[in-house]
């Protein structure tokens, strides 16, 4: 499960407190999948690295599976988000010098040996379609492919809470959809939480549950005409 409890931001700007998320609450259960929209700078990237741990709250509270990432030590959370959260964001942070497989193994660098990372890899990448590119290197990929492979390295601890940063910002139509749909086939498959930030209405459409943040505050919308 996933908690947030009043939890607000705000940034010191010239001398002055800038508020950029105001008693933002929400709970979800695994396999819930929302969508989250608003306009550029409402706040929308600094709630997920809040609820990614990346960001700690100016006030409230955030926790997963009942543990509070932020009264953790350094090495704690760094194992903490490591273990438990994925992230996707717009451009795919992939290393230029490792291959497709390599790319997603990394987070399992961290971890303790498992012999089994490197099978559960290439069955990733088998479902992402990119089981013919798995020694390629990222420029050899298009950019579907690119976002398809960080997709897949990921889910390759198993995340408990799934993050998405404009998922299919840099995508081409098709590309979008065809991303979109694997995002939440795996995701239904893995039975995470699963948080989209979309500027895509079309994407933002295809979940039950979606939520729009805008003037500092989060709230639930209750059609897809609310979309518009």
């Amino acid at each position: 499960m996933l908690k947030v409890s009043s939890l607000s931001k705000e940034y010191t700007v010239a001398g002055r407190q800038l508020r950029v998320l105001s008693e933002v609450d929400l709970t979800l259960n695994a396999g819930d999948g929302i969508s989250i929209v608003g306009p550029s700078g409402s706040g929308k990237s600094t709630l997920l690295y809040a609820l990614g741990a990346l960001e700690p709250p100016t006030s409230g509270t955030v926790s997963l599976d009942g543990e509070d990432p932020f009264r953790m030590d350094e090495k704690q959370l760094a194992a903490f988000r490591n273990s438990k959260i994925g992230f996707v964001f717009q451009d795919h942070h992939l290393l230029p010098q490792c291959t497709v497989v390599e790319n997603v193994l990394i987070p399992t660098l961290a971890a303790a040996p498992d012999s089994t990372v490197e099978q559960r890899a290439c069955d990733l990448l088998d479902q992402v379609g990119l089981s013919s590119r798995i020694h390629h290197r990222p420029q050899e990929l298009s950019g579907g492919e690119k976002q398809r492979v960080a997709l897949a390295r990921a889910l390759i601890m198993r995340p408990r809470l799934l993050l998405c940063d404009e998922p299919t910002g840099n995508l081409d139509r098709e590309s979008t959809e065809s991303v979109a749909d694997l995002l939440l086939a795996l995701h239904e498959s893995q039975n995470s939480i699963l948080i989209v930030v979309t500027h895509n209405m079309e994407v933002a459409g295809r979940f039950k549950l979606r939520y729009r943040l805008s003037d500092t505050r989060l709230s639930a919308l209750q059609g897809t005409g609310e979309l518009t």
